[in-house]
């Protein structure tokens, strides 16, 4: 009888624990504790996401953006990342001076190509803030990467650009054509690109965007296009439509408020497995300041008319996609 019952409380144990729903893995928010990571880009490539990230370097107590380098991570399943290591550096460039600010990675014809702002060598180039967005390529998101073009694509010398040429966003449209877009100090910019994705075509377009800051970002779902960017200063993220990559904009509204530590507010928006999904950053670490920013990750929703509902900034992150 004894046997009887410990085989029934066995069974009843099983059971119990049989009924018990899995355990949710989630990312956690920030994704990373160290290296320190800001002003993020993702990719979906062959059911994997990539991140692309800046890397504040300032030590704790002291001002200032110090940047350096650019890192990748990889995750299949948005809760669980790789860190993939430093994948591209100032040094890279052979003219560019300082400052990897806010990068962009985007695929075309089978390669990878990584937009990045830096400063100039060249002083005689330099009339504003010294900027110029360059760009690598590699055969791999996680590449290796080389300089495309020896040389800016926009610097202060290009017409029509503006003082602070940052945050680079490039979109590739429906029909091939690639847009660039950048801009910062309320100034947002535009132009085309060539098919070699090297250089402009076309002369700089000026984008009219209301509340706009820096860090835009386009994304399409459905038929519209959505052009978010970081507004004011501290920024909230904002947003506008349009039926068209190059406007007219109709402004939407905010989803995404003000960060308590962090004045600056940059987004990447990705489509993975039937869910939409934000990067943002934020400065949450024990060390975290408004120059030591963290990357985080969050849910994004719309309503049954296609506006963006204001993200939920989370602790937790995101859930595991099975």
């Amino acid at each position: 009888m004894k046997k009887i019952s410990q085989f029934i409380a066995a069974a009843t144990i099983l059971a119990l624990a049989a009924c018990q729903p899995a355990k949710v893995e989630t990312s956690g928010n920030p994704l990373f504790q160290d290296p320190l990571t800001a002003d993020p880009c993702a990719l979906v490539y062959n059911d994997t996401v990539y991140l692309f990230t800046g890397s504040d370097e300032i030590p704790p107590g002291e001002d200032g953006f110090r940047m350096t380098k650019w890192y990748a991570f990889s995750s299949t399943d948005m809760a669980h990342w790789t860190n993939q290591g430093v994948k591209l550096t100032v040094e890279d460039f052979d003219w560019a001076s300082h400052n990897a600010f806010a990068g962009h990675v985007v695929e075309n014809h089978g390669k990878f190509w990584w937009y990045v702002p830096m400063v100039l060598k060249d002083s005689t180039a330099i009339t504003h803030e010294g900027f110029g967005i360059g760009v690598a390529v590699a055969d791999h998101p996680l590449g290796p990467y080389k300089d495309a073009l020896g040389g800016p694509i926009i610097c202060d010398t290009t017409a029509n650009s503006v003082v602070l040429n940052i945050d680079p966003a490039v979109y590739v449209d429906d029909d091939g054509q690639v847009y660039m877009y950048w801009g910062s100090w309320n100034e947002a910019r535009y132009v085309k690109l060539k098919d070699n994705m090297i250089e402009t075509d076309g002369p700089v377009q000026t984008v009219e965007a209301k509340n706009f800051f820096e860090a835009p970002w386009i994304h399409k779902k459905g038929d519209t296009y959505y052009f978010s960017y970081a507004a004011h200063y501290p920024s909230t993220t904002e947003y506008s439509t349009s039926k068209s990559v190059t406007g007219p904009w109709e402004y939407q509204g905010v989803i995404n408020d003000t960060i308590s530590n962090s004045p600056t507010n940059h987004q990447a928006i990705i489509s993975f497995k039937g869910q939409d999904y934000i990067f943002y950053h934020n400065a949450d670490t024990p060390t975290g300041g408004p120059f030591r920013r963290s990357v985080c990750l969050d849910s994004l929703n719309y309503d049954a008319n296609g506006k963006i509902l204001k993200v939920v900034r989370t602790k937790t992150g995101v859930a595991e996609v099975k």
